[in-house]
C-alpha cells in the first residue's frame, strides 16, 4: 500500500532527527558530497545504504547496467554538475553481479527497446565472447560480463570531454570500478581507478 510509504518516511525523518535534530535545516541550506556514482538501477543495489552514508554525502546516477553512453544527455548533466559545480573528488561506476540488463545483453532474444540501450554490452560481450564462453556456467559467464562492462564504463568516464576538462586544470579527481555482490551485500574494487587520463582504461579499439 502506498500509505505505508508514508508512515515509513515519517518513521525514518523521526530516527534521523533523534539522532542529529539539526540534520535535515543543515542539508537543506547545502549540497556537498564528495562521490558520485554511477550505478545499475536494480532495486537491490542501493548505494547510500550500500557505503553507508547519509543523504546529502552521495550523488547518484543509476540506469540499467550502470552505462556512460557520450550521446546519454542525461548521465552527462549529471556528470558535469557533480564535476564542475558540486567539485565531487571521486566518481564511482559500480556495477553488480548477476546483473539482469548485462544478461540480457549477451542473450540475441528481442525484447524491445531495451536492446538499444543495451547495445554496447552486446558488442563488448561479441569482443570477449571466446573468453566468456569458456567459463563452465551461465552465472560465471554473466559475472565475467559484468566486470568487464565496469571497466569499460570506467573508460568511457574517463574520456568524457566533462573529465578531461577538469584533469587538464588540476583538479583533484579520480574515477573507480567496483562491481557489488547482491548474494554476500560485499563491495570489490576491479582495480581500474584512474586519477588522470595516462590511467584511464582504453576505449574499445585503441
Amino acid at each position: 500500500m502506498l500509505s505505508d510509504l508514508f508512515r515509513n518516511n515519517v518513521d525514518w525523518a523521526e530516527s534521523i532527527k533523534r539522532r542529529d535534530p539539526e540534520f535535515f535545516l543543515k542539508l537543506s541550506r547545502q549540497q556537498a558530497p564528495e562521490y558520485l556514482w554511477i550505478g545499475c538501477a536494480d532495486s537491490r543495489v542501493p548505494a547510500n545504504e550500500i557505503v553507508g552514508l547519509l543523504p546529502g554525502e552521495l550523488f547518484v546516477h543509476r540506469n540499467v547496467a550502470n552505462i556512460v553512453l557520450q550521446t546519454d544527455i542525461n548521465c552527462l548533466s549529471v556528470l558535469q554538475y557533480a564535476v564542475d559545480v558540486l567539485q565531487i573528488r571521486h566518481i564511482i561506476v559500480c556495477g553488480h553481479y548477476g546483473c539482469g540488463g548485462v544478461k540480457a545483453a549477451m542473450q540475441e532474444e528481442i525484447i524491445g527497446l531495451l536492446d538499444n540501450w543495451l547495445h554496447s554490452v552486446s558488442r563488448l560481450y561479441l569482443r570477449n565472447r571466446p573468453r566468456i564462453d569458456e567459463l563452465a556456467t551461465e552465472a560465471e559467464r554473466v559475472d565475467a560480463l559484468c566486470e568487464l562492462n565496469v571497466i569499460e564504463q570506467v573508460a568511457n568516464v574517463c574520456h568524457t570531454s566533462i573529465v578531461r576538462r577538469a584533469w587538464k586544470r588540476g583538479q583533484p579527481l579520480s574515477v573507480h570500478g567496483w562491481i557489488y555482490g547482491i548474494g554476500d551485500g560485499l563491495l570489490r574494487d576491479l582495480e581500474v581507478s584512474a586519477s588522470c587520463i595516462e590511467q584511464a582504461p582504453p576505449l574499445p579499439g585503441e
